[in-house]
């Protein structure tokens, strides 16, 4: 969760004391004291959403289950653009039904945290490969020069930097405004704008010749509304290249991580039933998480007339 969430003031500097002491804990890998101390800064103020996401870390680290949950519904009240992700702790703990998205709130205040250190975190420490294996997958489909070309969630621009030099124009599309802040420092867009994917494709406006989205799929569940969408952008014979962590199974699932995996029979199923056709899938490594492989799907699609 992004640190300036979980680190906001009460507003009571008792309630934050012992906040603070519980993170200590929390930290030293005593989530049942943090926990308690969660708990007694809550009832000082019963209405601080930061305190009860904390609350429900500490108790669900701790095997409180149904506690985690209790303090996850409560900050679900609390917080009804779901700017916390309580709806998809919810979910992992069986509480709820999973949402078909992650929320908004959640993926701009994540990215908006994380904008300043993005780069050196994903390709430094965790080997991020989705843009460059993207890059190869729309070269084996498509080896000449592209035309217009559209970047979801385009990040801090590093699928723009795969693709230069082939491209003739790339304009980019992003929820957090960090990310776009980031991406338009490099000069590489002819246009850039903030928007959540499927709203942005869905506005309608001229074709592309291309559209990319590299490890933005992973928040969202169900894929037929952008894959709708996208197809509504696109040509005949136009392409939506994209990744997605793997299910090993036909539909999708929220993973511990707060991301959603996909299964092959369901591109494949979901890609038909929006009018393209598999140009390309494959599977590959696309980071590293803790020091495992993060196995994933590269897959082209092809817009059928």
């Amino acid at each position: 969760m992004p640190i300036t969430q979980t680190t906001q003031s009460s507003g009571d500097l008792l309630a934050d004391r012992r906040f603070e002491y519980a993170r200590m804990l929390a930290a030293d890998g005593d989530a049942v004291a943090a926990a308690d101390l969660y708990a007694q800064a809550l009832e000082l103020v019963p209405g601080w959403a930061a305190g009860w996401f904390a609350l429900g870390e500490a108790r669900e680290q701790a095997g409180d289950r149904n506690g985690a949950g209790e303090a996850f519904r409560r900050l679900d009240v609390l917080d009804p653009t779901g700017v916390f992700g309580a709806p998809l702790r919810l979910a992992l703990l069986g509480a709820e039904p999973v949402p078909e998205t992650a929320p908004a709130a959640y993926v701009r205040a994540l990215f908006d945290d994380y904008a300043d250190r993005f780069e050196t975190a994903l390709v430094g420490d965790l080997d991020y490969q989705a843009p460059q294996l993207i890059a190869a997958a729309l070269a084996s489909v498509r080896p000449g020069p592209v035309g217009r070309v559209l970047d979801l969630g385009c990040g801090t621009g590093l699928m723009a930097e795969a693709v230069a030099g082939r491209v003739a124009s790339i304009e980019g599309v992003d929820l957090s405004a960090d990310m776009v802040a980031a991406a338009r420092a490099k000069g590489l867009y002819a246009d850039l704008r903030i928007g959540e994917v499927v709203a942005d494709l869905a506005a309608g406006g001229p074709s592309y010749e291309v559209i990319l989205a590299a490890d933005v799929f992973v928040y969202i569940g169900d894929l037929g509304p952008v894959l709708g969408a996208a197809a509504g952008r696109l040509g005949p014979g136009g392409l939506l290249a994209f990744t997605v962590e793997r299910h090993d199974g036909e539909g999708w699932s929220l993973r511990p991580s707060l991301r959603y995996a996909h299964g092959e029979p369901l591109i494949r199923e979901l890609g038909a039933r929006h009018g393209f056709r598999v140009a390309r899938l494959s599977t590959d490594r696309l980071r590293t998480d803790r020091g495992d492989p993060v196995i994933g799907l590269v897959v082209v699609l092809e817009r059928l007339p």
